[in-house]
C-alpha cells in the first residue's frame, strides 16, 4: 500500500487535473493503518496536497481535507508546524470552513505540546488568525478556534502569550464585532477561568470578567439572560464561586430576583437567576443558600404556582435538584404549608399538564421522594410519606393511572416514582395493601419497549435491595420478585405447542 501511495503522490504532483488520483489516494490512505502512513508522506508531498486546496472545485477541496485529516494525525505536531507553517496559516484564511476547521484542529494539536507552543508563539500572526476565527460565521469554526486557544492556555507560556502581548488587543477587537461574538469570547474566558485559580487571575486582570459581570444589569434583557448563564458556568468551580462572592455577585443576583417582581420583562432572565442559585445550593449547601438568600426559594415557589408555562419548567427542575439531597428535603420541609401547596401544584401538573410539564413534574417528585436505605431516619421517612400522601387522595392509584398512559416517557416516569420509594417501609406496606400491585410489578406484559422494561427491572431491583421486603411482601411474592430479577429485564417465557394425534 505504501508503494501505491508513493505512486499516486507522484502522479498528483505532475497532473493538471488530479481529482481522479486524489480520489484514489483518499481510498489508499483510508485503507492503510495509521502506523504505516507516518513514513509515506514527506513535507514536500504534504505541501502538494495543501496547495491543491487552492481551487474552486468543492469536491477537490473535500477530498484533500479527507486525506489531510487522516495523514496529519500521525505526524509529530512540532515537525508539522516547522515544515507546514505557511500552509496551516493559509488554511485559517481559506474560504471553505472545512479547511479552516482542519487548520485549527492541527494548530490545537501543535499547542498541546510545549515545543509546539513555543513555535507558534514565535509566529504570532498564526494566533492572530486563530483569534479572528472566533468571529467566523460558522459556529463550528468558532468552536474549534476557542478549543485551540484553551489548549494554548494550558501552559504559563501560552497564558502569557495570550494575555501579556498584542494578542490581548486582538481578542478585544474581535469582541467588538457583535454581541454574538462578544459572548463567544466570554465563553472562552469562562472556560479558561474554570481551569485553575491562576487562569482565573489572568482573565480577571485583563478585565474580561468584570466586563461580563457589568452586563448582568444591562438594559438588554436577552444579553442579561446570556450573561447570567455565563456567570452560572463560572460558578461551577470553587475558586470561581469565591471570586464571585468577593465581587458581591451573589447579593447582586439576589437583588435582581427581588426586583424582578416589578419588571415586565423578567420572564426572559428570571429562570437564569433561579438556575444560578439552584446550582449554587447543590454545590455548596442548600440550607446556607436558602437561608442567606430567602428571595431565591420564595421565587421558586411562586414560579411553580404561576400559571405562566415559561416559568414552570425551571421551578420544577430546581425543586427536584434541591429535593434530591437530604439537606434540601429538610429545607423544603421547614417551609411547611407553603411547600405543601407547591407539591399539590406539582401533582396537578403531573396529572393534567402538557406532556413536557408532566414529565418534569414526575421527575421532580421522584427526586423529592427518593431516600436510599443508608440515609433513612424516622424523621425523613415520615417526611417522604407525608409528601407522597399529599400528592392525591389515592396517590398509588394516581401514579399507576399515569403509568397506563400511551406515552412511554410518562410510563417510565411513573415507574421511577415507585422505584424511588420502593426501599422505604411505609411505601412497601402501601404497595402490599394496594390490590393487584405486586402482580402488576411482575407482569411482563405491562409496558412495551426497552426503556419500559429497564424501568420495571429497576423497580424490582430497588424492592429487593431493601432488608424489609421479604417480611412485608411475604415469602411467595419475594420469590416472584427474585425470579424476575434473575431472569433479567427482557426475559420471554417459552410457549410450547403440543399436538394430539387425531386432533384437528
Amino acid at each position: 500500500m505504501a508503494a501505491a501511495i508513493e505512486r499516486l503522490l507522484s502522479e498528483i504532483s505532475e497532473s493538471e487535473d488530479p481529482l481522479e488520483e486524489l480520489r484514489s489516494l483518499r481510498t489508499a490512505v483510508s485503507e492503510t493503518p495509521l502506523s504505516g502512513l507516518r513514513e509515506s508522506f514527506s513535507a514536500p508531498q504534504l505541501r502538494v496536497i495543501f496547495s491543491l486546496l487552492n481551487t474552486n472545485d468543492k469536491e477537490q477541496v473535500e477530498v484533500c481535507v479527507d486525506v489531510l485529516e487522516r495523514v496529519l494525525q500521525v505526524l509529530d505536531p512540532t515537525h508539522l508546524v516547522q515544515n507546514c507553517k505557511s500552509e496551516l496559516q493559509s488554511g485559517l484564511n481559506h474560504p471553505d470552513d472545512s479547511v479552516k476547521v482542519l487548520a485549527l484542529s492541527q494548530i490545537g494539536r501543535v499547542v498541546s505540546h510545549a515545543e509546539g507552543t513555543i513555535e507558534v508563539l514565535n509566529n504570532p500572526e498564526i494566533l492572530q488568525d486563530v483569534i479572528q476565527s472566533i468571529g467566523a460565521e460558522r459556529i463550528s469554526v468558532s468552536k474549534e478556534a476557542i478549543a485551540t486557544l484553551l489548549k494554548l492556555s494550558n501552559t504559563k507560556a501560552g497564558l502569557d502569550g495570550l494575555f501579556h502581548s498584542d494578542l490581548l488587543k486582538d481578542l478585544k477587537d474581535v469582541m467588538a464585532i457583535s454581541d454574538v461574538i462578544r459572548y463567544r469570547v466570554y465563553e472562552l474566558v469562562v472556560e479558561l477561568s474554570l481551569v485553575s485559580p491562576v487562569c482565573l487571575e489572568y482573565c480577571a486582570n485583563s478585565r474580561f470578567i468584570s466586563q461580563l459581570l457589568e452586563e448582568l444589569t444591562g438594559d438588554d434583557v436577552l444579553i442579561r439572560a446570556t450573561a447570567i448563564e455565563m456567570v452560572t458556568n463560572l460558578a461551577q468551580s470553587q475558586h470561581g464561586r469565591q471570586y464571585l462572592a468577593q465581587q458581591g455577585i451573589m447579593d447582586k443576583i439576589s437583588n435582581m430576583i427581588i426586583a424582578a417582581d416589578s419588571d415586565s420583562f423578567s420572564s426572559f432572565y428570571l429562570p437564569g437567576l433561579v438556575k444560578f442559585f439552584g446550582n449554587l445550593a447543590i454545590m455548596d449547601s442548600p440550607q446556607q443558600v436558602c437561608e442567606s438568600y430567602p428571595a431565591f426559594l420564595n421565587t421558586v415557589f411562586n414560579m411553580a404556582l404561576n400559571p405562566d408555562p415559561s416559568l414552570t419548567p425551571v421551578a420544577l427542575d430546581t425543586l427536584g435538584l434541591l429535593g434530591g439531597t437530604v439537606e434540601g428535603k429538610q429545607v423544603l420541609h421547614k417551609t411547611g404549608d407553603q411547600f405543601k401547596s407547591v407539591l399539590k401544584r406539582m401533582s396537578q401538573l403531573a396529572r393534567d399538564g402538557a406532556t413536557d410539564l408532566r414529565v418534569r413534574s414526575l421527575e421532580a417528585i421522584t427526586q423529592l421522594l427518593v431516600l436510599p436505605v443508608e440515609q433513612q431516619t424516622d424523621d425523613l421517612l415520615l417526611l417522604t410519606e407525608s409528601w407522597f400522601a399529599s400528592l392525591s387522595s389515592q396517590p398509588m392509584e394516581m401514579i399507576k393511572h399515569i403509568s397506563t398512559q400511551p406515552f412511554p416517557e410518562l410510563h417510565c416516569c411513573a415507574l421511577r416514582i415507585y422505584t424511588a420509594i420502593a426501599c422505604q417501609e411505609w411505601a412497601q406496606r402501601l404497595m402490599m395493601s394496594t390490590p393487584g400491585f405486586t402482580e402488576w410489578v411482575v407482569d411482563r406484559s405491562v409496558g412495551k419497549g426497552k426503556e419500559a422494561k429497564d424501568c420495571k427491572f429497576e423497580l424490582v431491583g430497588a424492592l429487593l435491595s431493601s432488608p424489609s421486603t421479604r417480611e412485608i411482601f411475604g415469602a411467595q411474592n419475594y420469590l416472584k420478585l427474585k425470579t424476575y430479577l434473575q431472569e433479567g429485564p427482557y426475559y420471554v417465557s417459552a410457549v410450547s405447542s403440543v399436538t394430539t394425534e387425531g386432533a384437528d
